[in-house]
């Protein structure tokens, strides 16, 4: 609930009153836009390349915790089981590139889909920053703590904030929302993750997150090394009348009527005249921009309705999947009507950390059960319902994930499969993207990358060429320096149509 001049109550951007009274003095949340957003005078040669500004928005479905290539769409049958593992292999309408035999819908559409197998960088850890930022590298300690000095922005904070360019008023939908809820605040005992985070443009320009409000109806035993539990899992199925709502919400209280709102803004601007000393204060700044985009969501109707699935036909609903990630992933299309530039949907980490698709343990029967079914319906309906609606050519859609999983199983019961990053495989479709392509190749076991290595920062360059944001765009940190949008990447030409 959002509350203005009330009690010392949280406020979205997780900090306090009390803290925005200080910030002025702290300079907590960066630069400015005018101070920050740089771009060179020189002619940017990948502008000229294909598909500049093709993609209006983009829909981000990332697999936190990374699916196995050798499950997704770099299948070797004719590799030993032990590599191979227990699901075989069905052709799709994508020539040369057949899917996991648990993957019927997404088989369906894969002519519509690029593939590139041949991702790869050097950090096998969950580095979600590392996939979503132009950070030039991570470690375990920059991946455990969102608030490290050394994070670079979020890609979706990125482009919020460079198509924000000169300050103009927020719009009724914000540019940058994701789902289902704030990542990493599901999982039990752990410390959050690093990753979907405005870095040092400033807390303001985080995603805006949603939160799930339902009830799943399947249970899983988890498994964490020597703990399990069995929990009630919404990646598994949800009721029908489940829902998402803006983390900072735009009801108002009972008791707060639009009039009295108004006098209270009124108050506030006078104590606004009376704060001129803090006027260039980078923090209060900041804080003003988030204050304003919250404010003009109160009373409006547009993110409210995007986010009431109610109003689908019910076997569209289906066609998604009912459950937490499909119906984010049908959430995520319909904000994009309401005019969202980015949204997120992860599958996230919920109640035991090491869940989602980290699969050390009970690789097959999580991958048979719940992973891949619930990919399979999410990402085919997703693609089938934009382009049935003419939305996918201007739509951009990414599924990422951190990196691959072992080509080797290992001996953990139910088969498991550890990070691996040498070699893995990611999908893209819409918005510049080409239509029915292979790129990459690897070795006959799924483990080293044999031809046209892609890294994480290449996938990046080519979002925000494919968004319209030239390369040669200069960010600047917290001590002024200049900072590129990601470093030493390069558009993968192949990729776009």
């Amino acid at each position: 609930m959002l509350r203005i001049l009330g009690n010392p109550k949280r406020l979205c951007n997780g900090l306090t009153r009390r803290e925005m009274l200080v910030a002025g003095g702290l300079s907590l949340f960066g630069l400015t836009l005018p101070d920050s957003l740089k771009a060179t005078d020189r002619k940017d040669a990948t502008a000229v390349l294909p598909g500049f500004g093709r993609a209006k928005a983009c829909i981000l479905l990332y697999l936190y915790g990374s699916p196995s290539q050798l499950e997704l769409a770099d299948m070797k049958p004719e590799a030993p089981v032990e590599v191979r593992g227990e699901f075989g292999a069905i052709p799709s309408s994508l020539p040369g590139c057949p899917v996991c035999e648990l993957l019927p819908n997404m088989a369906r559409i894969m002519d519509r889909v690029t593939v590139v197998r041949s991702m790869t960088h050097p950090y096998p850890i969950h580095g979600v920053a590392y996939a979503t930022t132009g950070v030039p590298t991570i470690d375990v300690a920059m991946e455990l703590n969102p608030h490290d000095s050394r994070h670079w922005p979020y890609v979706g904070s990125v482009v919020s904030y460079v198509t924000q360019e000169g300050g103009r008023r927020p719009a009724a939908v914000p540019p940058n929302i994701a789902l289902p809820w704030p990542f990493s605040s599901r999982r039990v005992g752990e410390v959050p993750r690093a990753g979907p985070y405005a870095a040092f443009l400033g807390n303001a320009w985080n995603p805006i997150w949603t939160e799930f409000h339902g009830t799943a109806t399947r249970r899983m035993v988890k498994t964490l090394q020597d703990k399990t539990e069995d929990v009630l899992e919404p990646y598994l199925g949800i009721t029908p009348d489940s829902r998402f709502e803006l983390a900072c919400s735009t009801d108002l209280p009972a008791d707060l009527t639009l009039d009295r709102l108004n006098r209270r803004l009124r108050l506030s601007e006078q104590f606004d005249l009376a704060r001129k000393a803090l006027d260039r204060s980078e923090a209060v700044r900041s804080y003003d921009r988030y204050r304003e985009m919250a404010l003009s969501l109160i009373g409006s109707e547009k993110v409210r309705q995007a986010l009431d699935l109610q109003k689908e036909p019910s076997k569209l609903r289906e066609t998604y999947g009912m459950t937490v990630f499909g119906q984010a992933a049908l959430a995520a299309r319909r904000l994009v009507e309401a005019g969202c530039k980015f949204v997120t949907v992860i599958w996230d980490e919920y109640a035991l950390a090491g869940s989602a698709w980290d699969t050390h343990w009970d690789h097959f029967p999580k991958m048979r059960n719940e992973l891949l079914p619930g990919l399979d319906l999410a990402f085919s309906g997703l693609i089938r319902d934009l382009d049935d609606r003419g939305m996918l050519d201007e739509t951009l859609v990414l599924v990422l994930s951190e990196h691959g999983r072992t080509p080797k199983l290992n001996n953990s019961k139910g088969g498991g499969r550890d990070h691996w990053s040498q070699a893995y495989t990611q999908l893209f479709a819409g918005g510049g993207i080409a239509r029915g392509r292979v790129i990459g190749k690897t070795d006959k076991i799924g483990a080293t990358v044999t031809e046209r290595p892609v890294s994480p920062k290449d996938i990046l360059a080519t979002v925000y060429h494919l968004l319209g944001i030239p390369l040669h765009t200069e960010l600047t940190d917290r001590t002024g320096r200049p900072v590129p949008l990601v470093q030493d990447a390069s558009v993968v030409t192949e990729m776009l149509a």
